[in-house]
């Protein structure tokens, strides 16, 4: 039956319709258009760095030079620009939720020097007026795909966001985070869940930092352990 069926409905590409030898995968072509980040990168966000070599740690780019970092590390799986862009904004609001499967495991890759084994992946929560519009949050979608390919617990509701905020597209950095004070806090249902905990929080896009900061802060007034962060993608400044 299995066979009869990838006969009928061979495995496609996610961003394209050229076949694939797996499901939720992309091609050759569409994977060398994407901008994965590999290799040098930016021990507190993820971001690509030039130069050659494995991350190391302490290496930051200019942004987290300046800006203070409430968690410990941070990764991201792809540059927020051209495909990767596409991907995100098609998850976002295409209605693409089979993309967050495909990503779990560049996630997962990605985080691979933030994991240990009592890791919780926990999402970035929307507001509830925002989630009842888009029906799902994004973040909460990457979670438990990544939570899957890694093999660890996650935890989608263990953050809420009381405070509701306008998008935060075309924002300064400096009105970004004004916006995000306080607009996230644990669920008074799961404190317990984050107590003690190493926390790896997760998004679908790191901008200026300021919704991963107002989360990590959230986590450590629960009592989270440990903080790190995972984006699907980076926006960096050549973007």
């Amino acid at each position: 039956m299995q066979s009869l069926i990838r006969v009928l409905y061979p495995p496609q590409c996610v961003m394209c319709d050229a076949r694939t030898e797996v499901d939720f995968a992309l091609c050759g072509p569409c994977w060398a258009e994407t901008p994965f980040i590999d290799g040098l990168c930016c021990d507190a966000c993820g971001a690509s760095l030039p130069g050659q070599g494995e991350p190391e740690d302490g290496i930051l780019c200019d942004d987290c030079m300046v800006i203070a970092r409430p968690w410990s590390k941070g990764r991201a799986a792809l540059v927020y620009k051209d495909k990767a862009r596409r991907l995100v904004l098609s998850l976002k609001h295409g209605d693409r939720t089979d993309l967050a499967r495909a990503a779990g495991p560049w996630l997962a890759r990605a985080a691979r020097p933030l994991l240990s084994p009592d890791t919780m992946v926990v999402p970035v929560p929307l507001h509830r007026f925002r989630l009842l519009r888009r029906k799902f949050n994004q973040a909460a979608l990457l979670s438990s795909h990544l939570a899957s390919a890694a093999g660890i617990t996650c935890c989608v509701d263990a953050l809420i966001r009381p405070k509701k905020t306008a998008p935060l597209e075309g924002h300064t950095r400096d009105e970004r985070f004004v916006a995000m004070s306080d607009a996230i806090t644990a669920n008074p249902k799961r404190e317990a869940v984050l107590k003690g905990r190493k926390i790896l929080l997760v998004d679908d896009v790191m901008t200026s930092g300021a919704t991963f900061a107002a989360a990590t802060e959230a986590c450590f007034a629960a009592g989270a352990d440990d903080v790190c962060v995972l984006s699907l993608a980076r926006v960096v400044k050549d973007a």
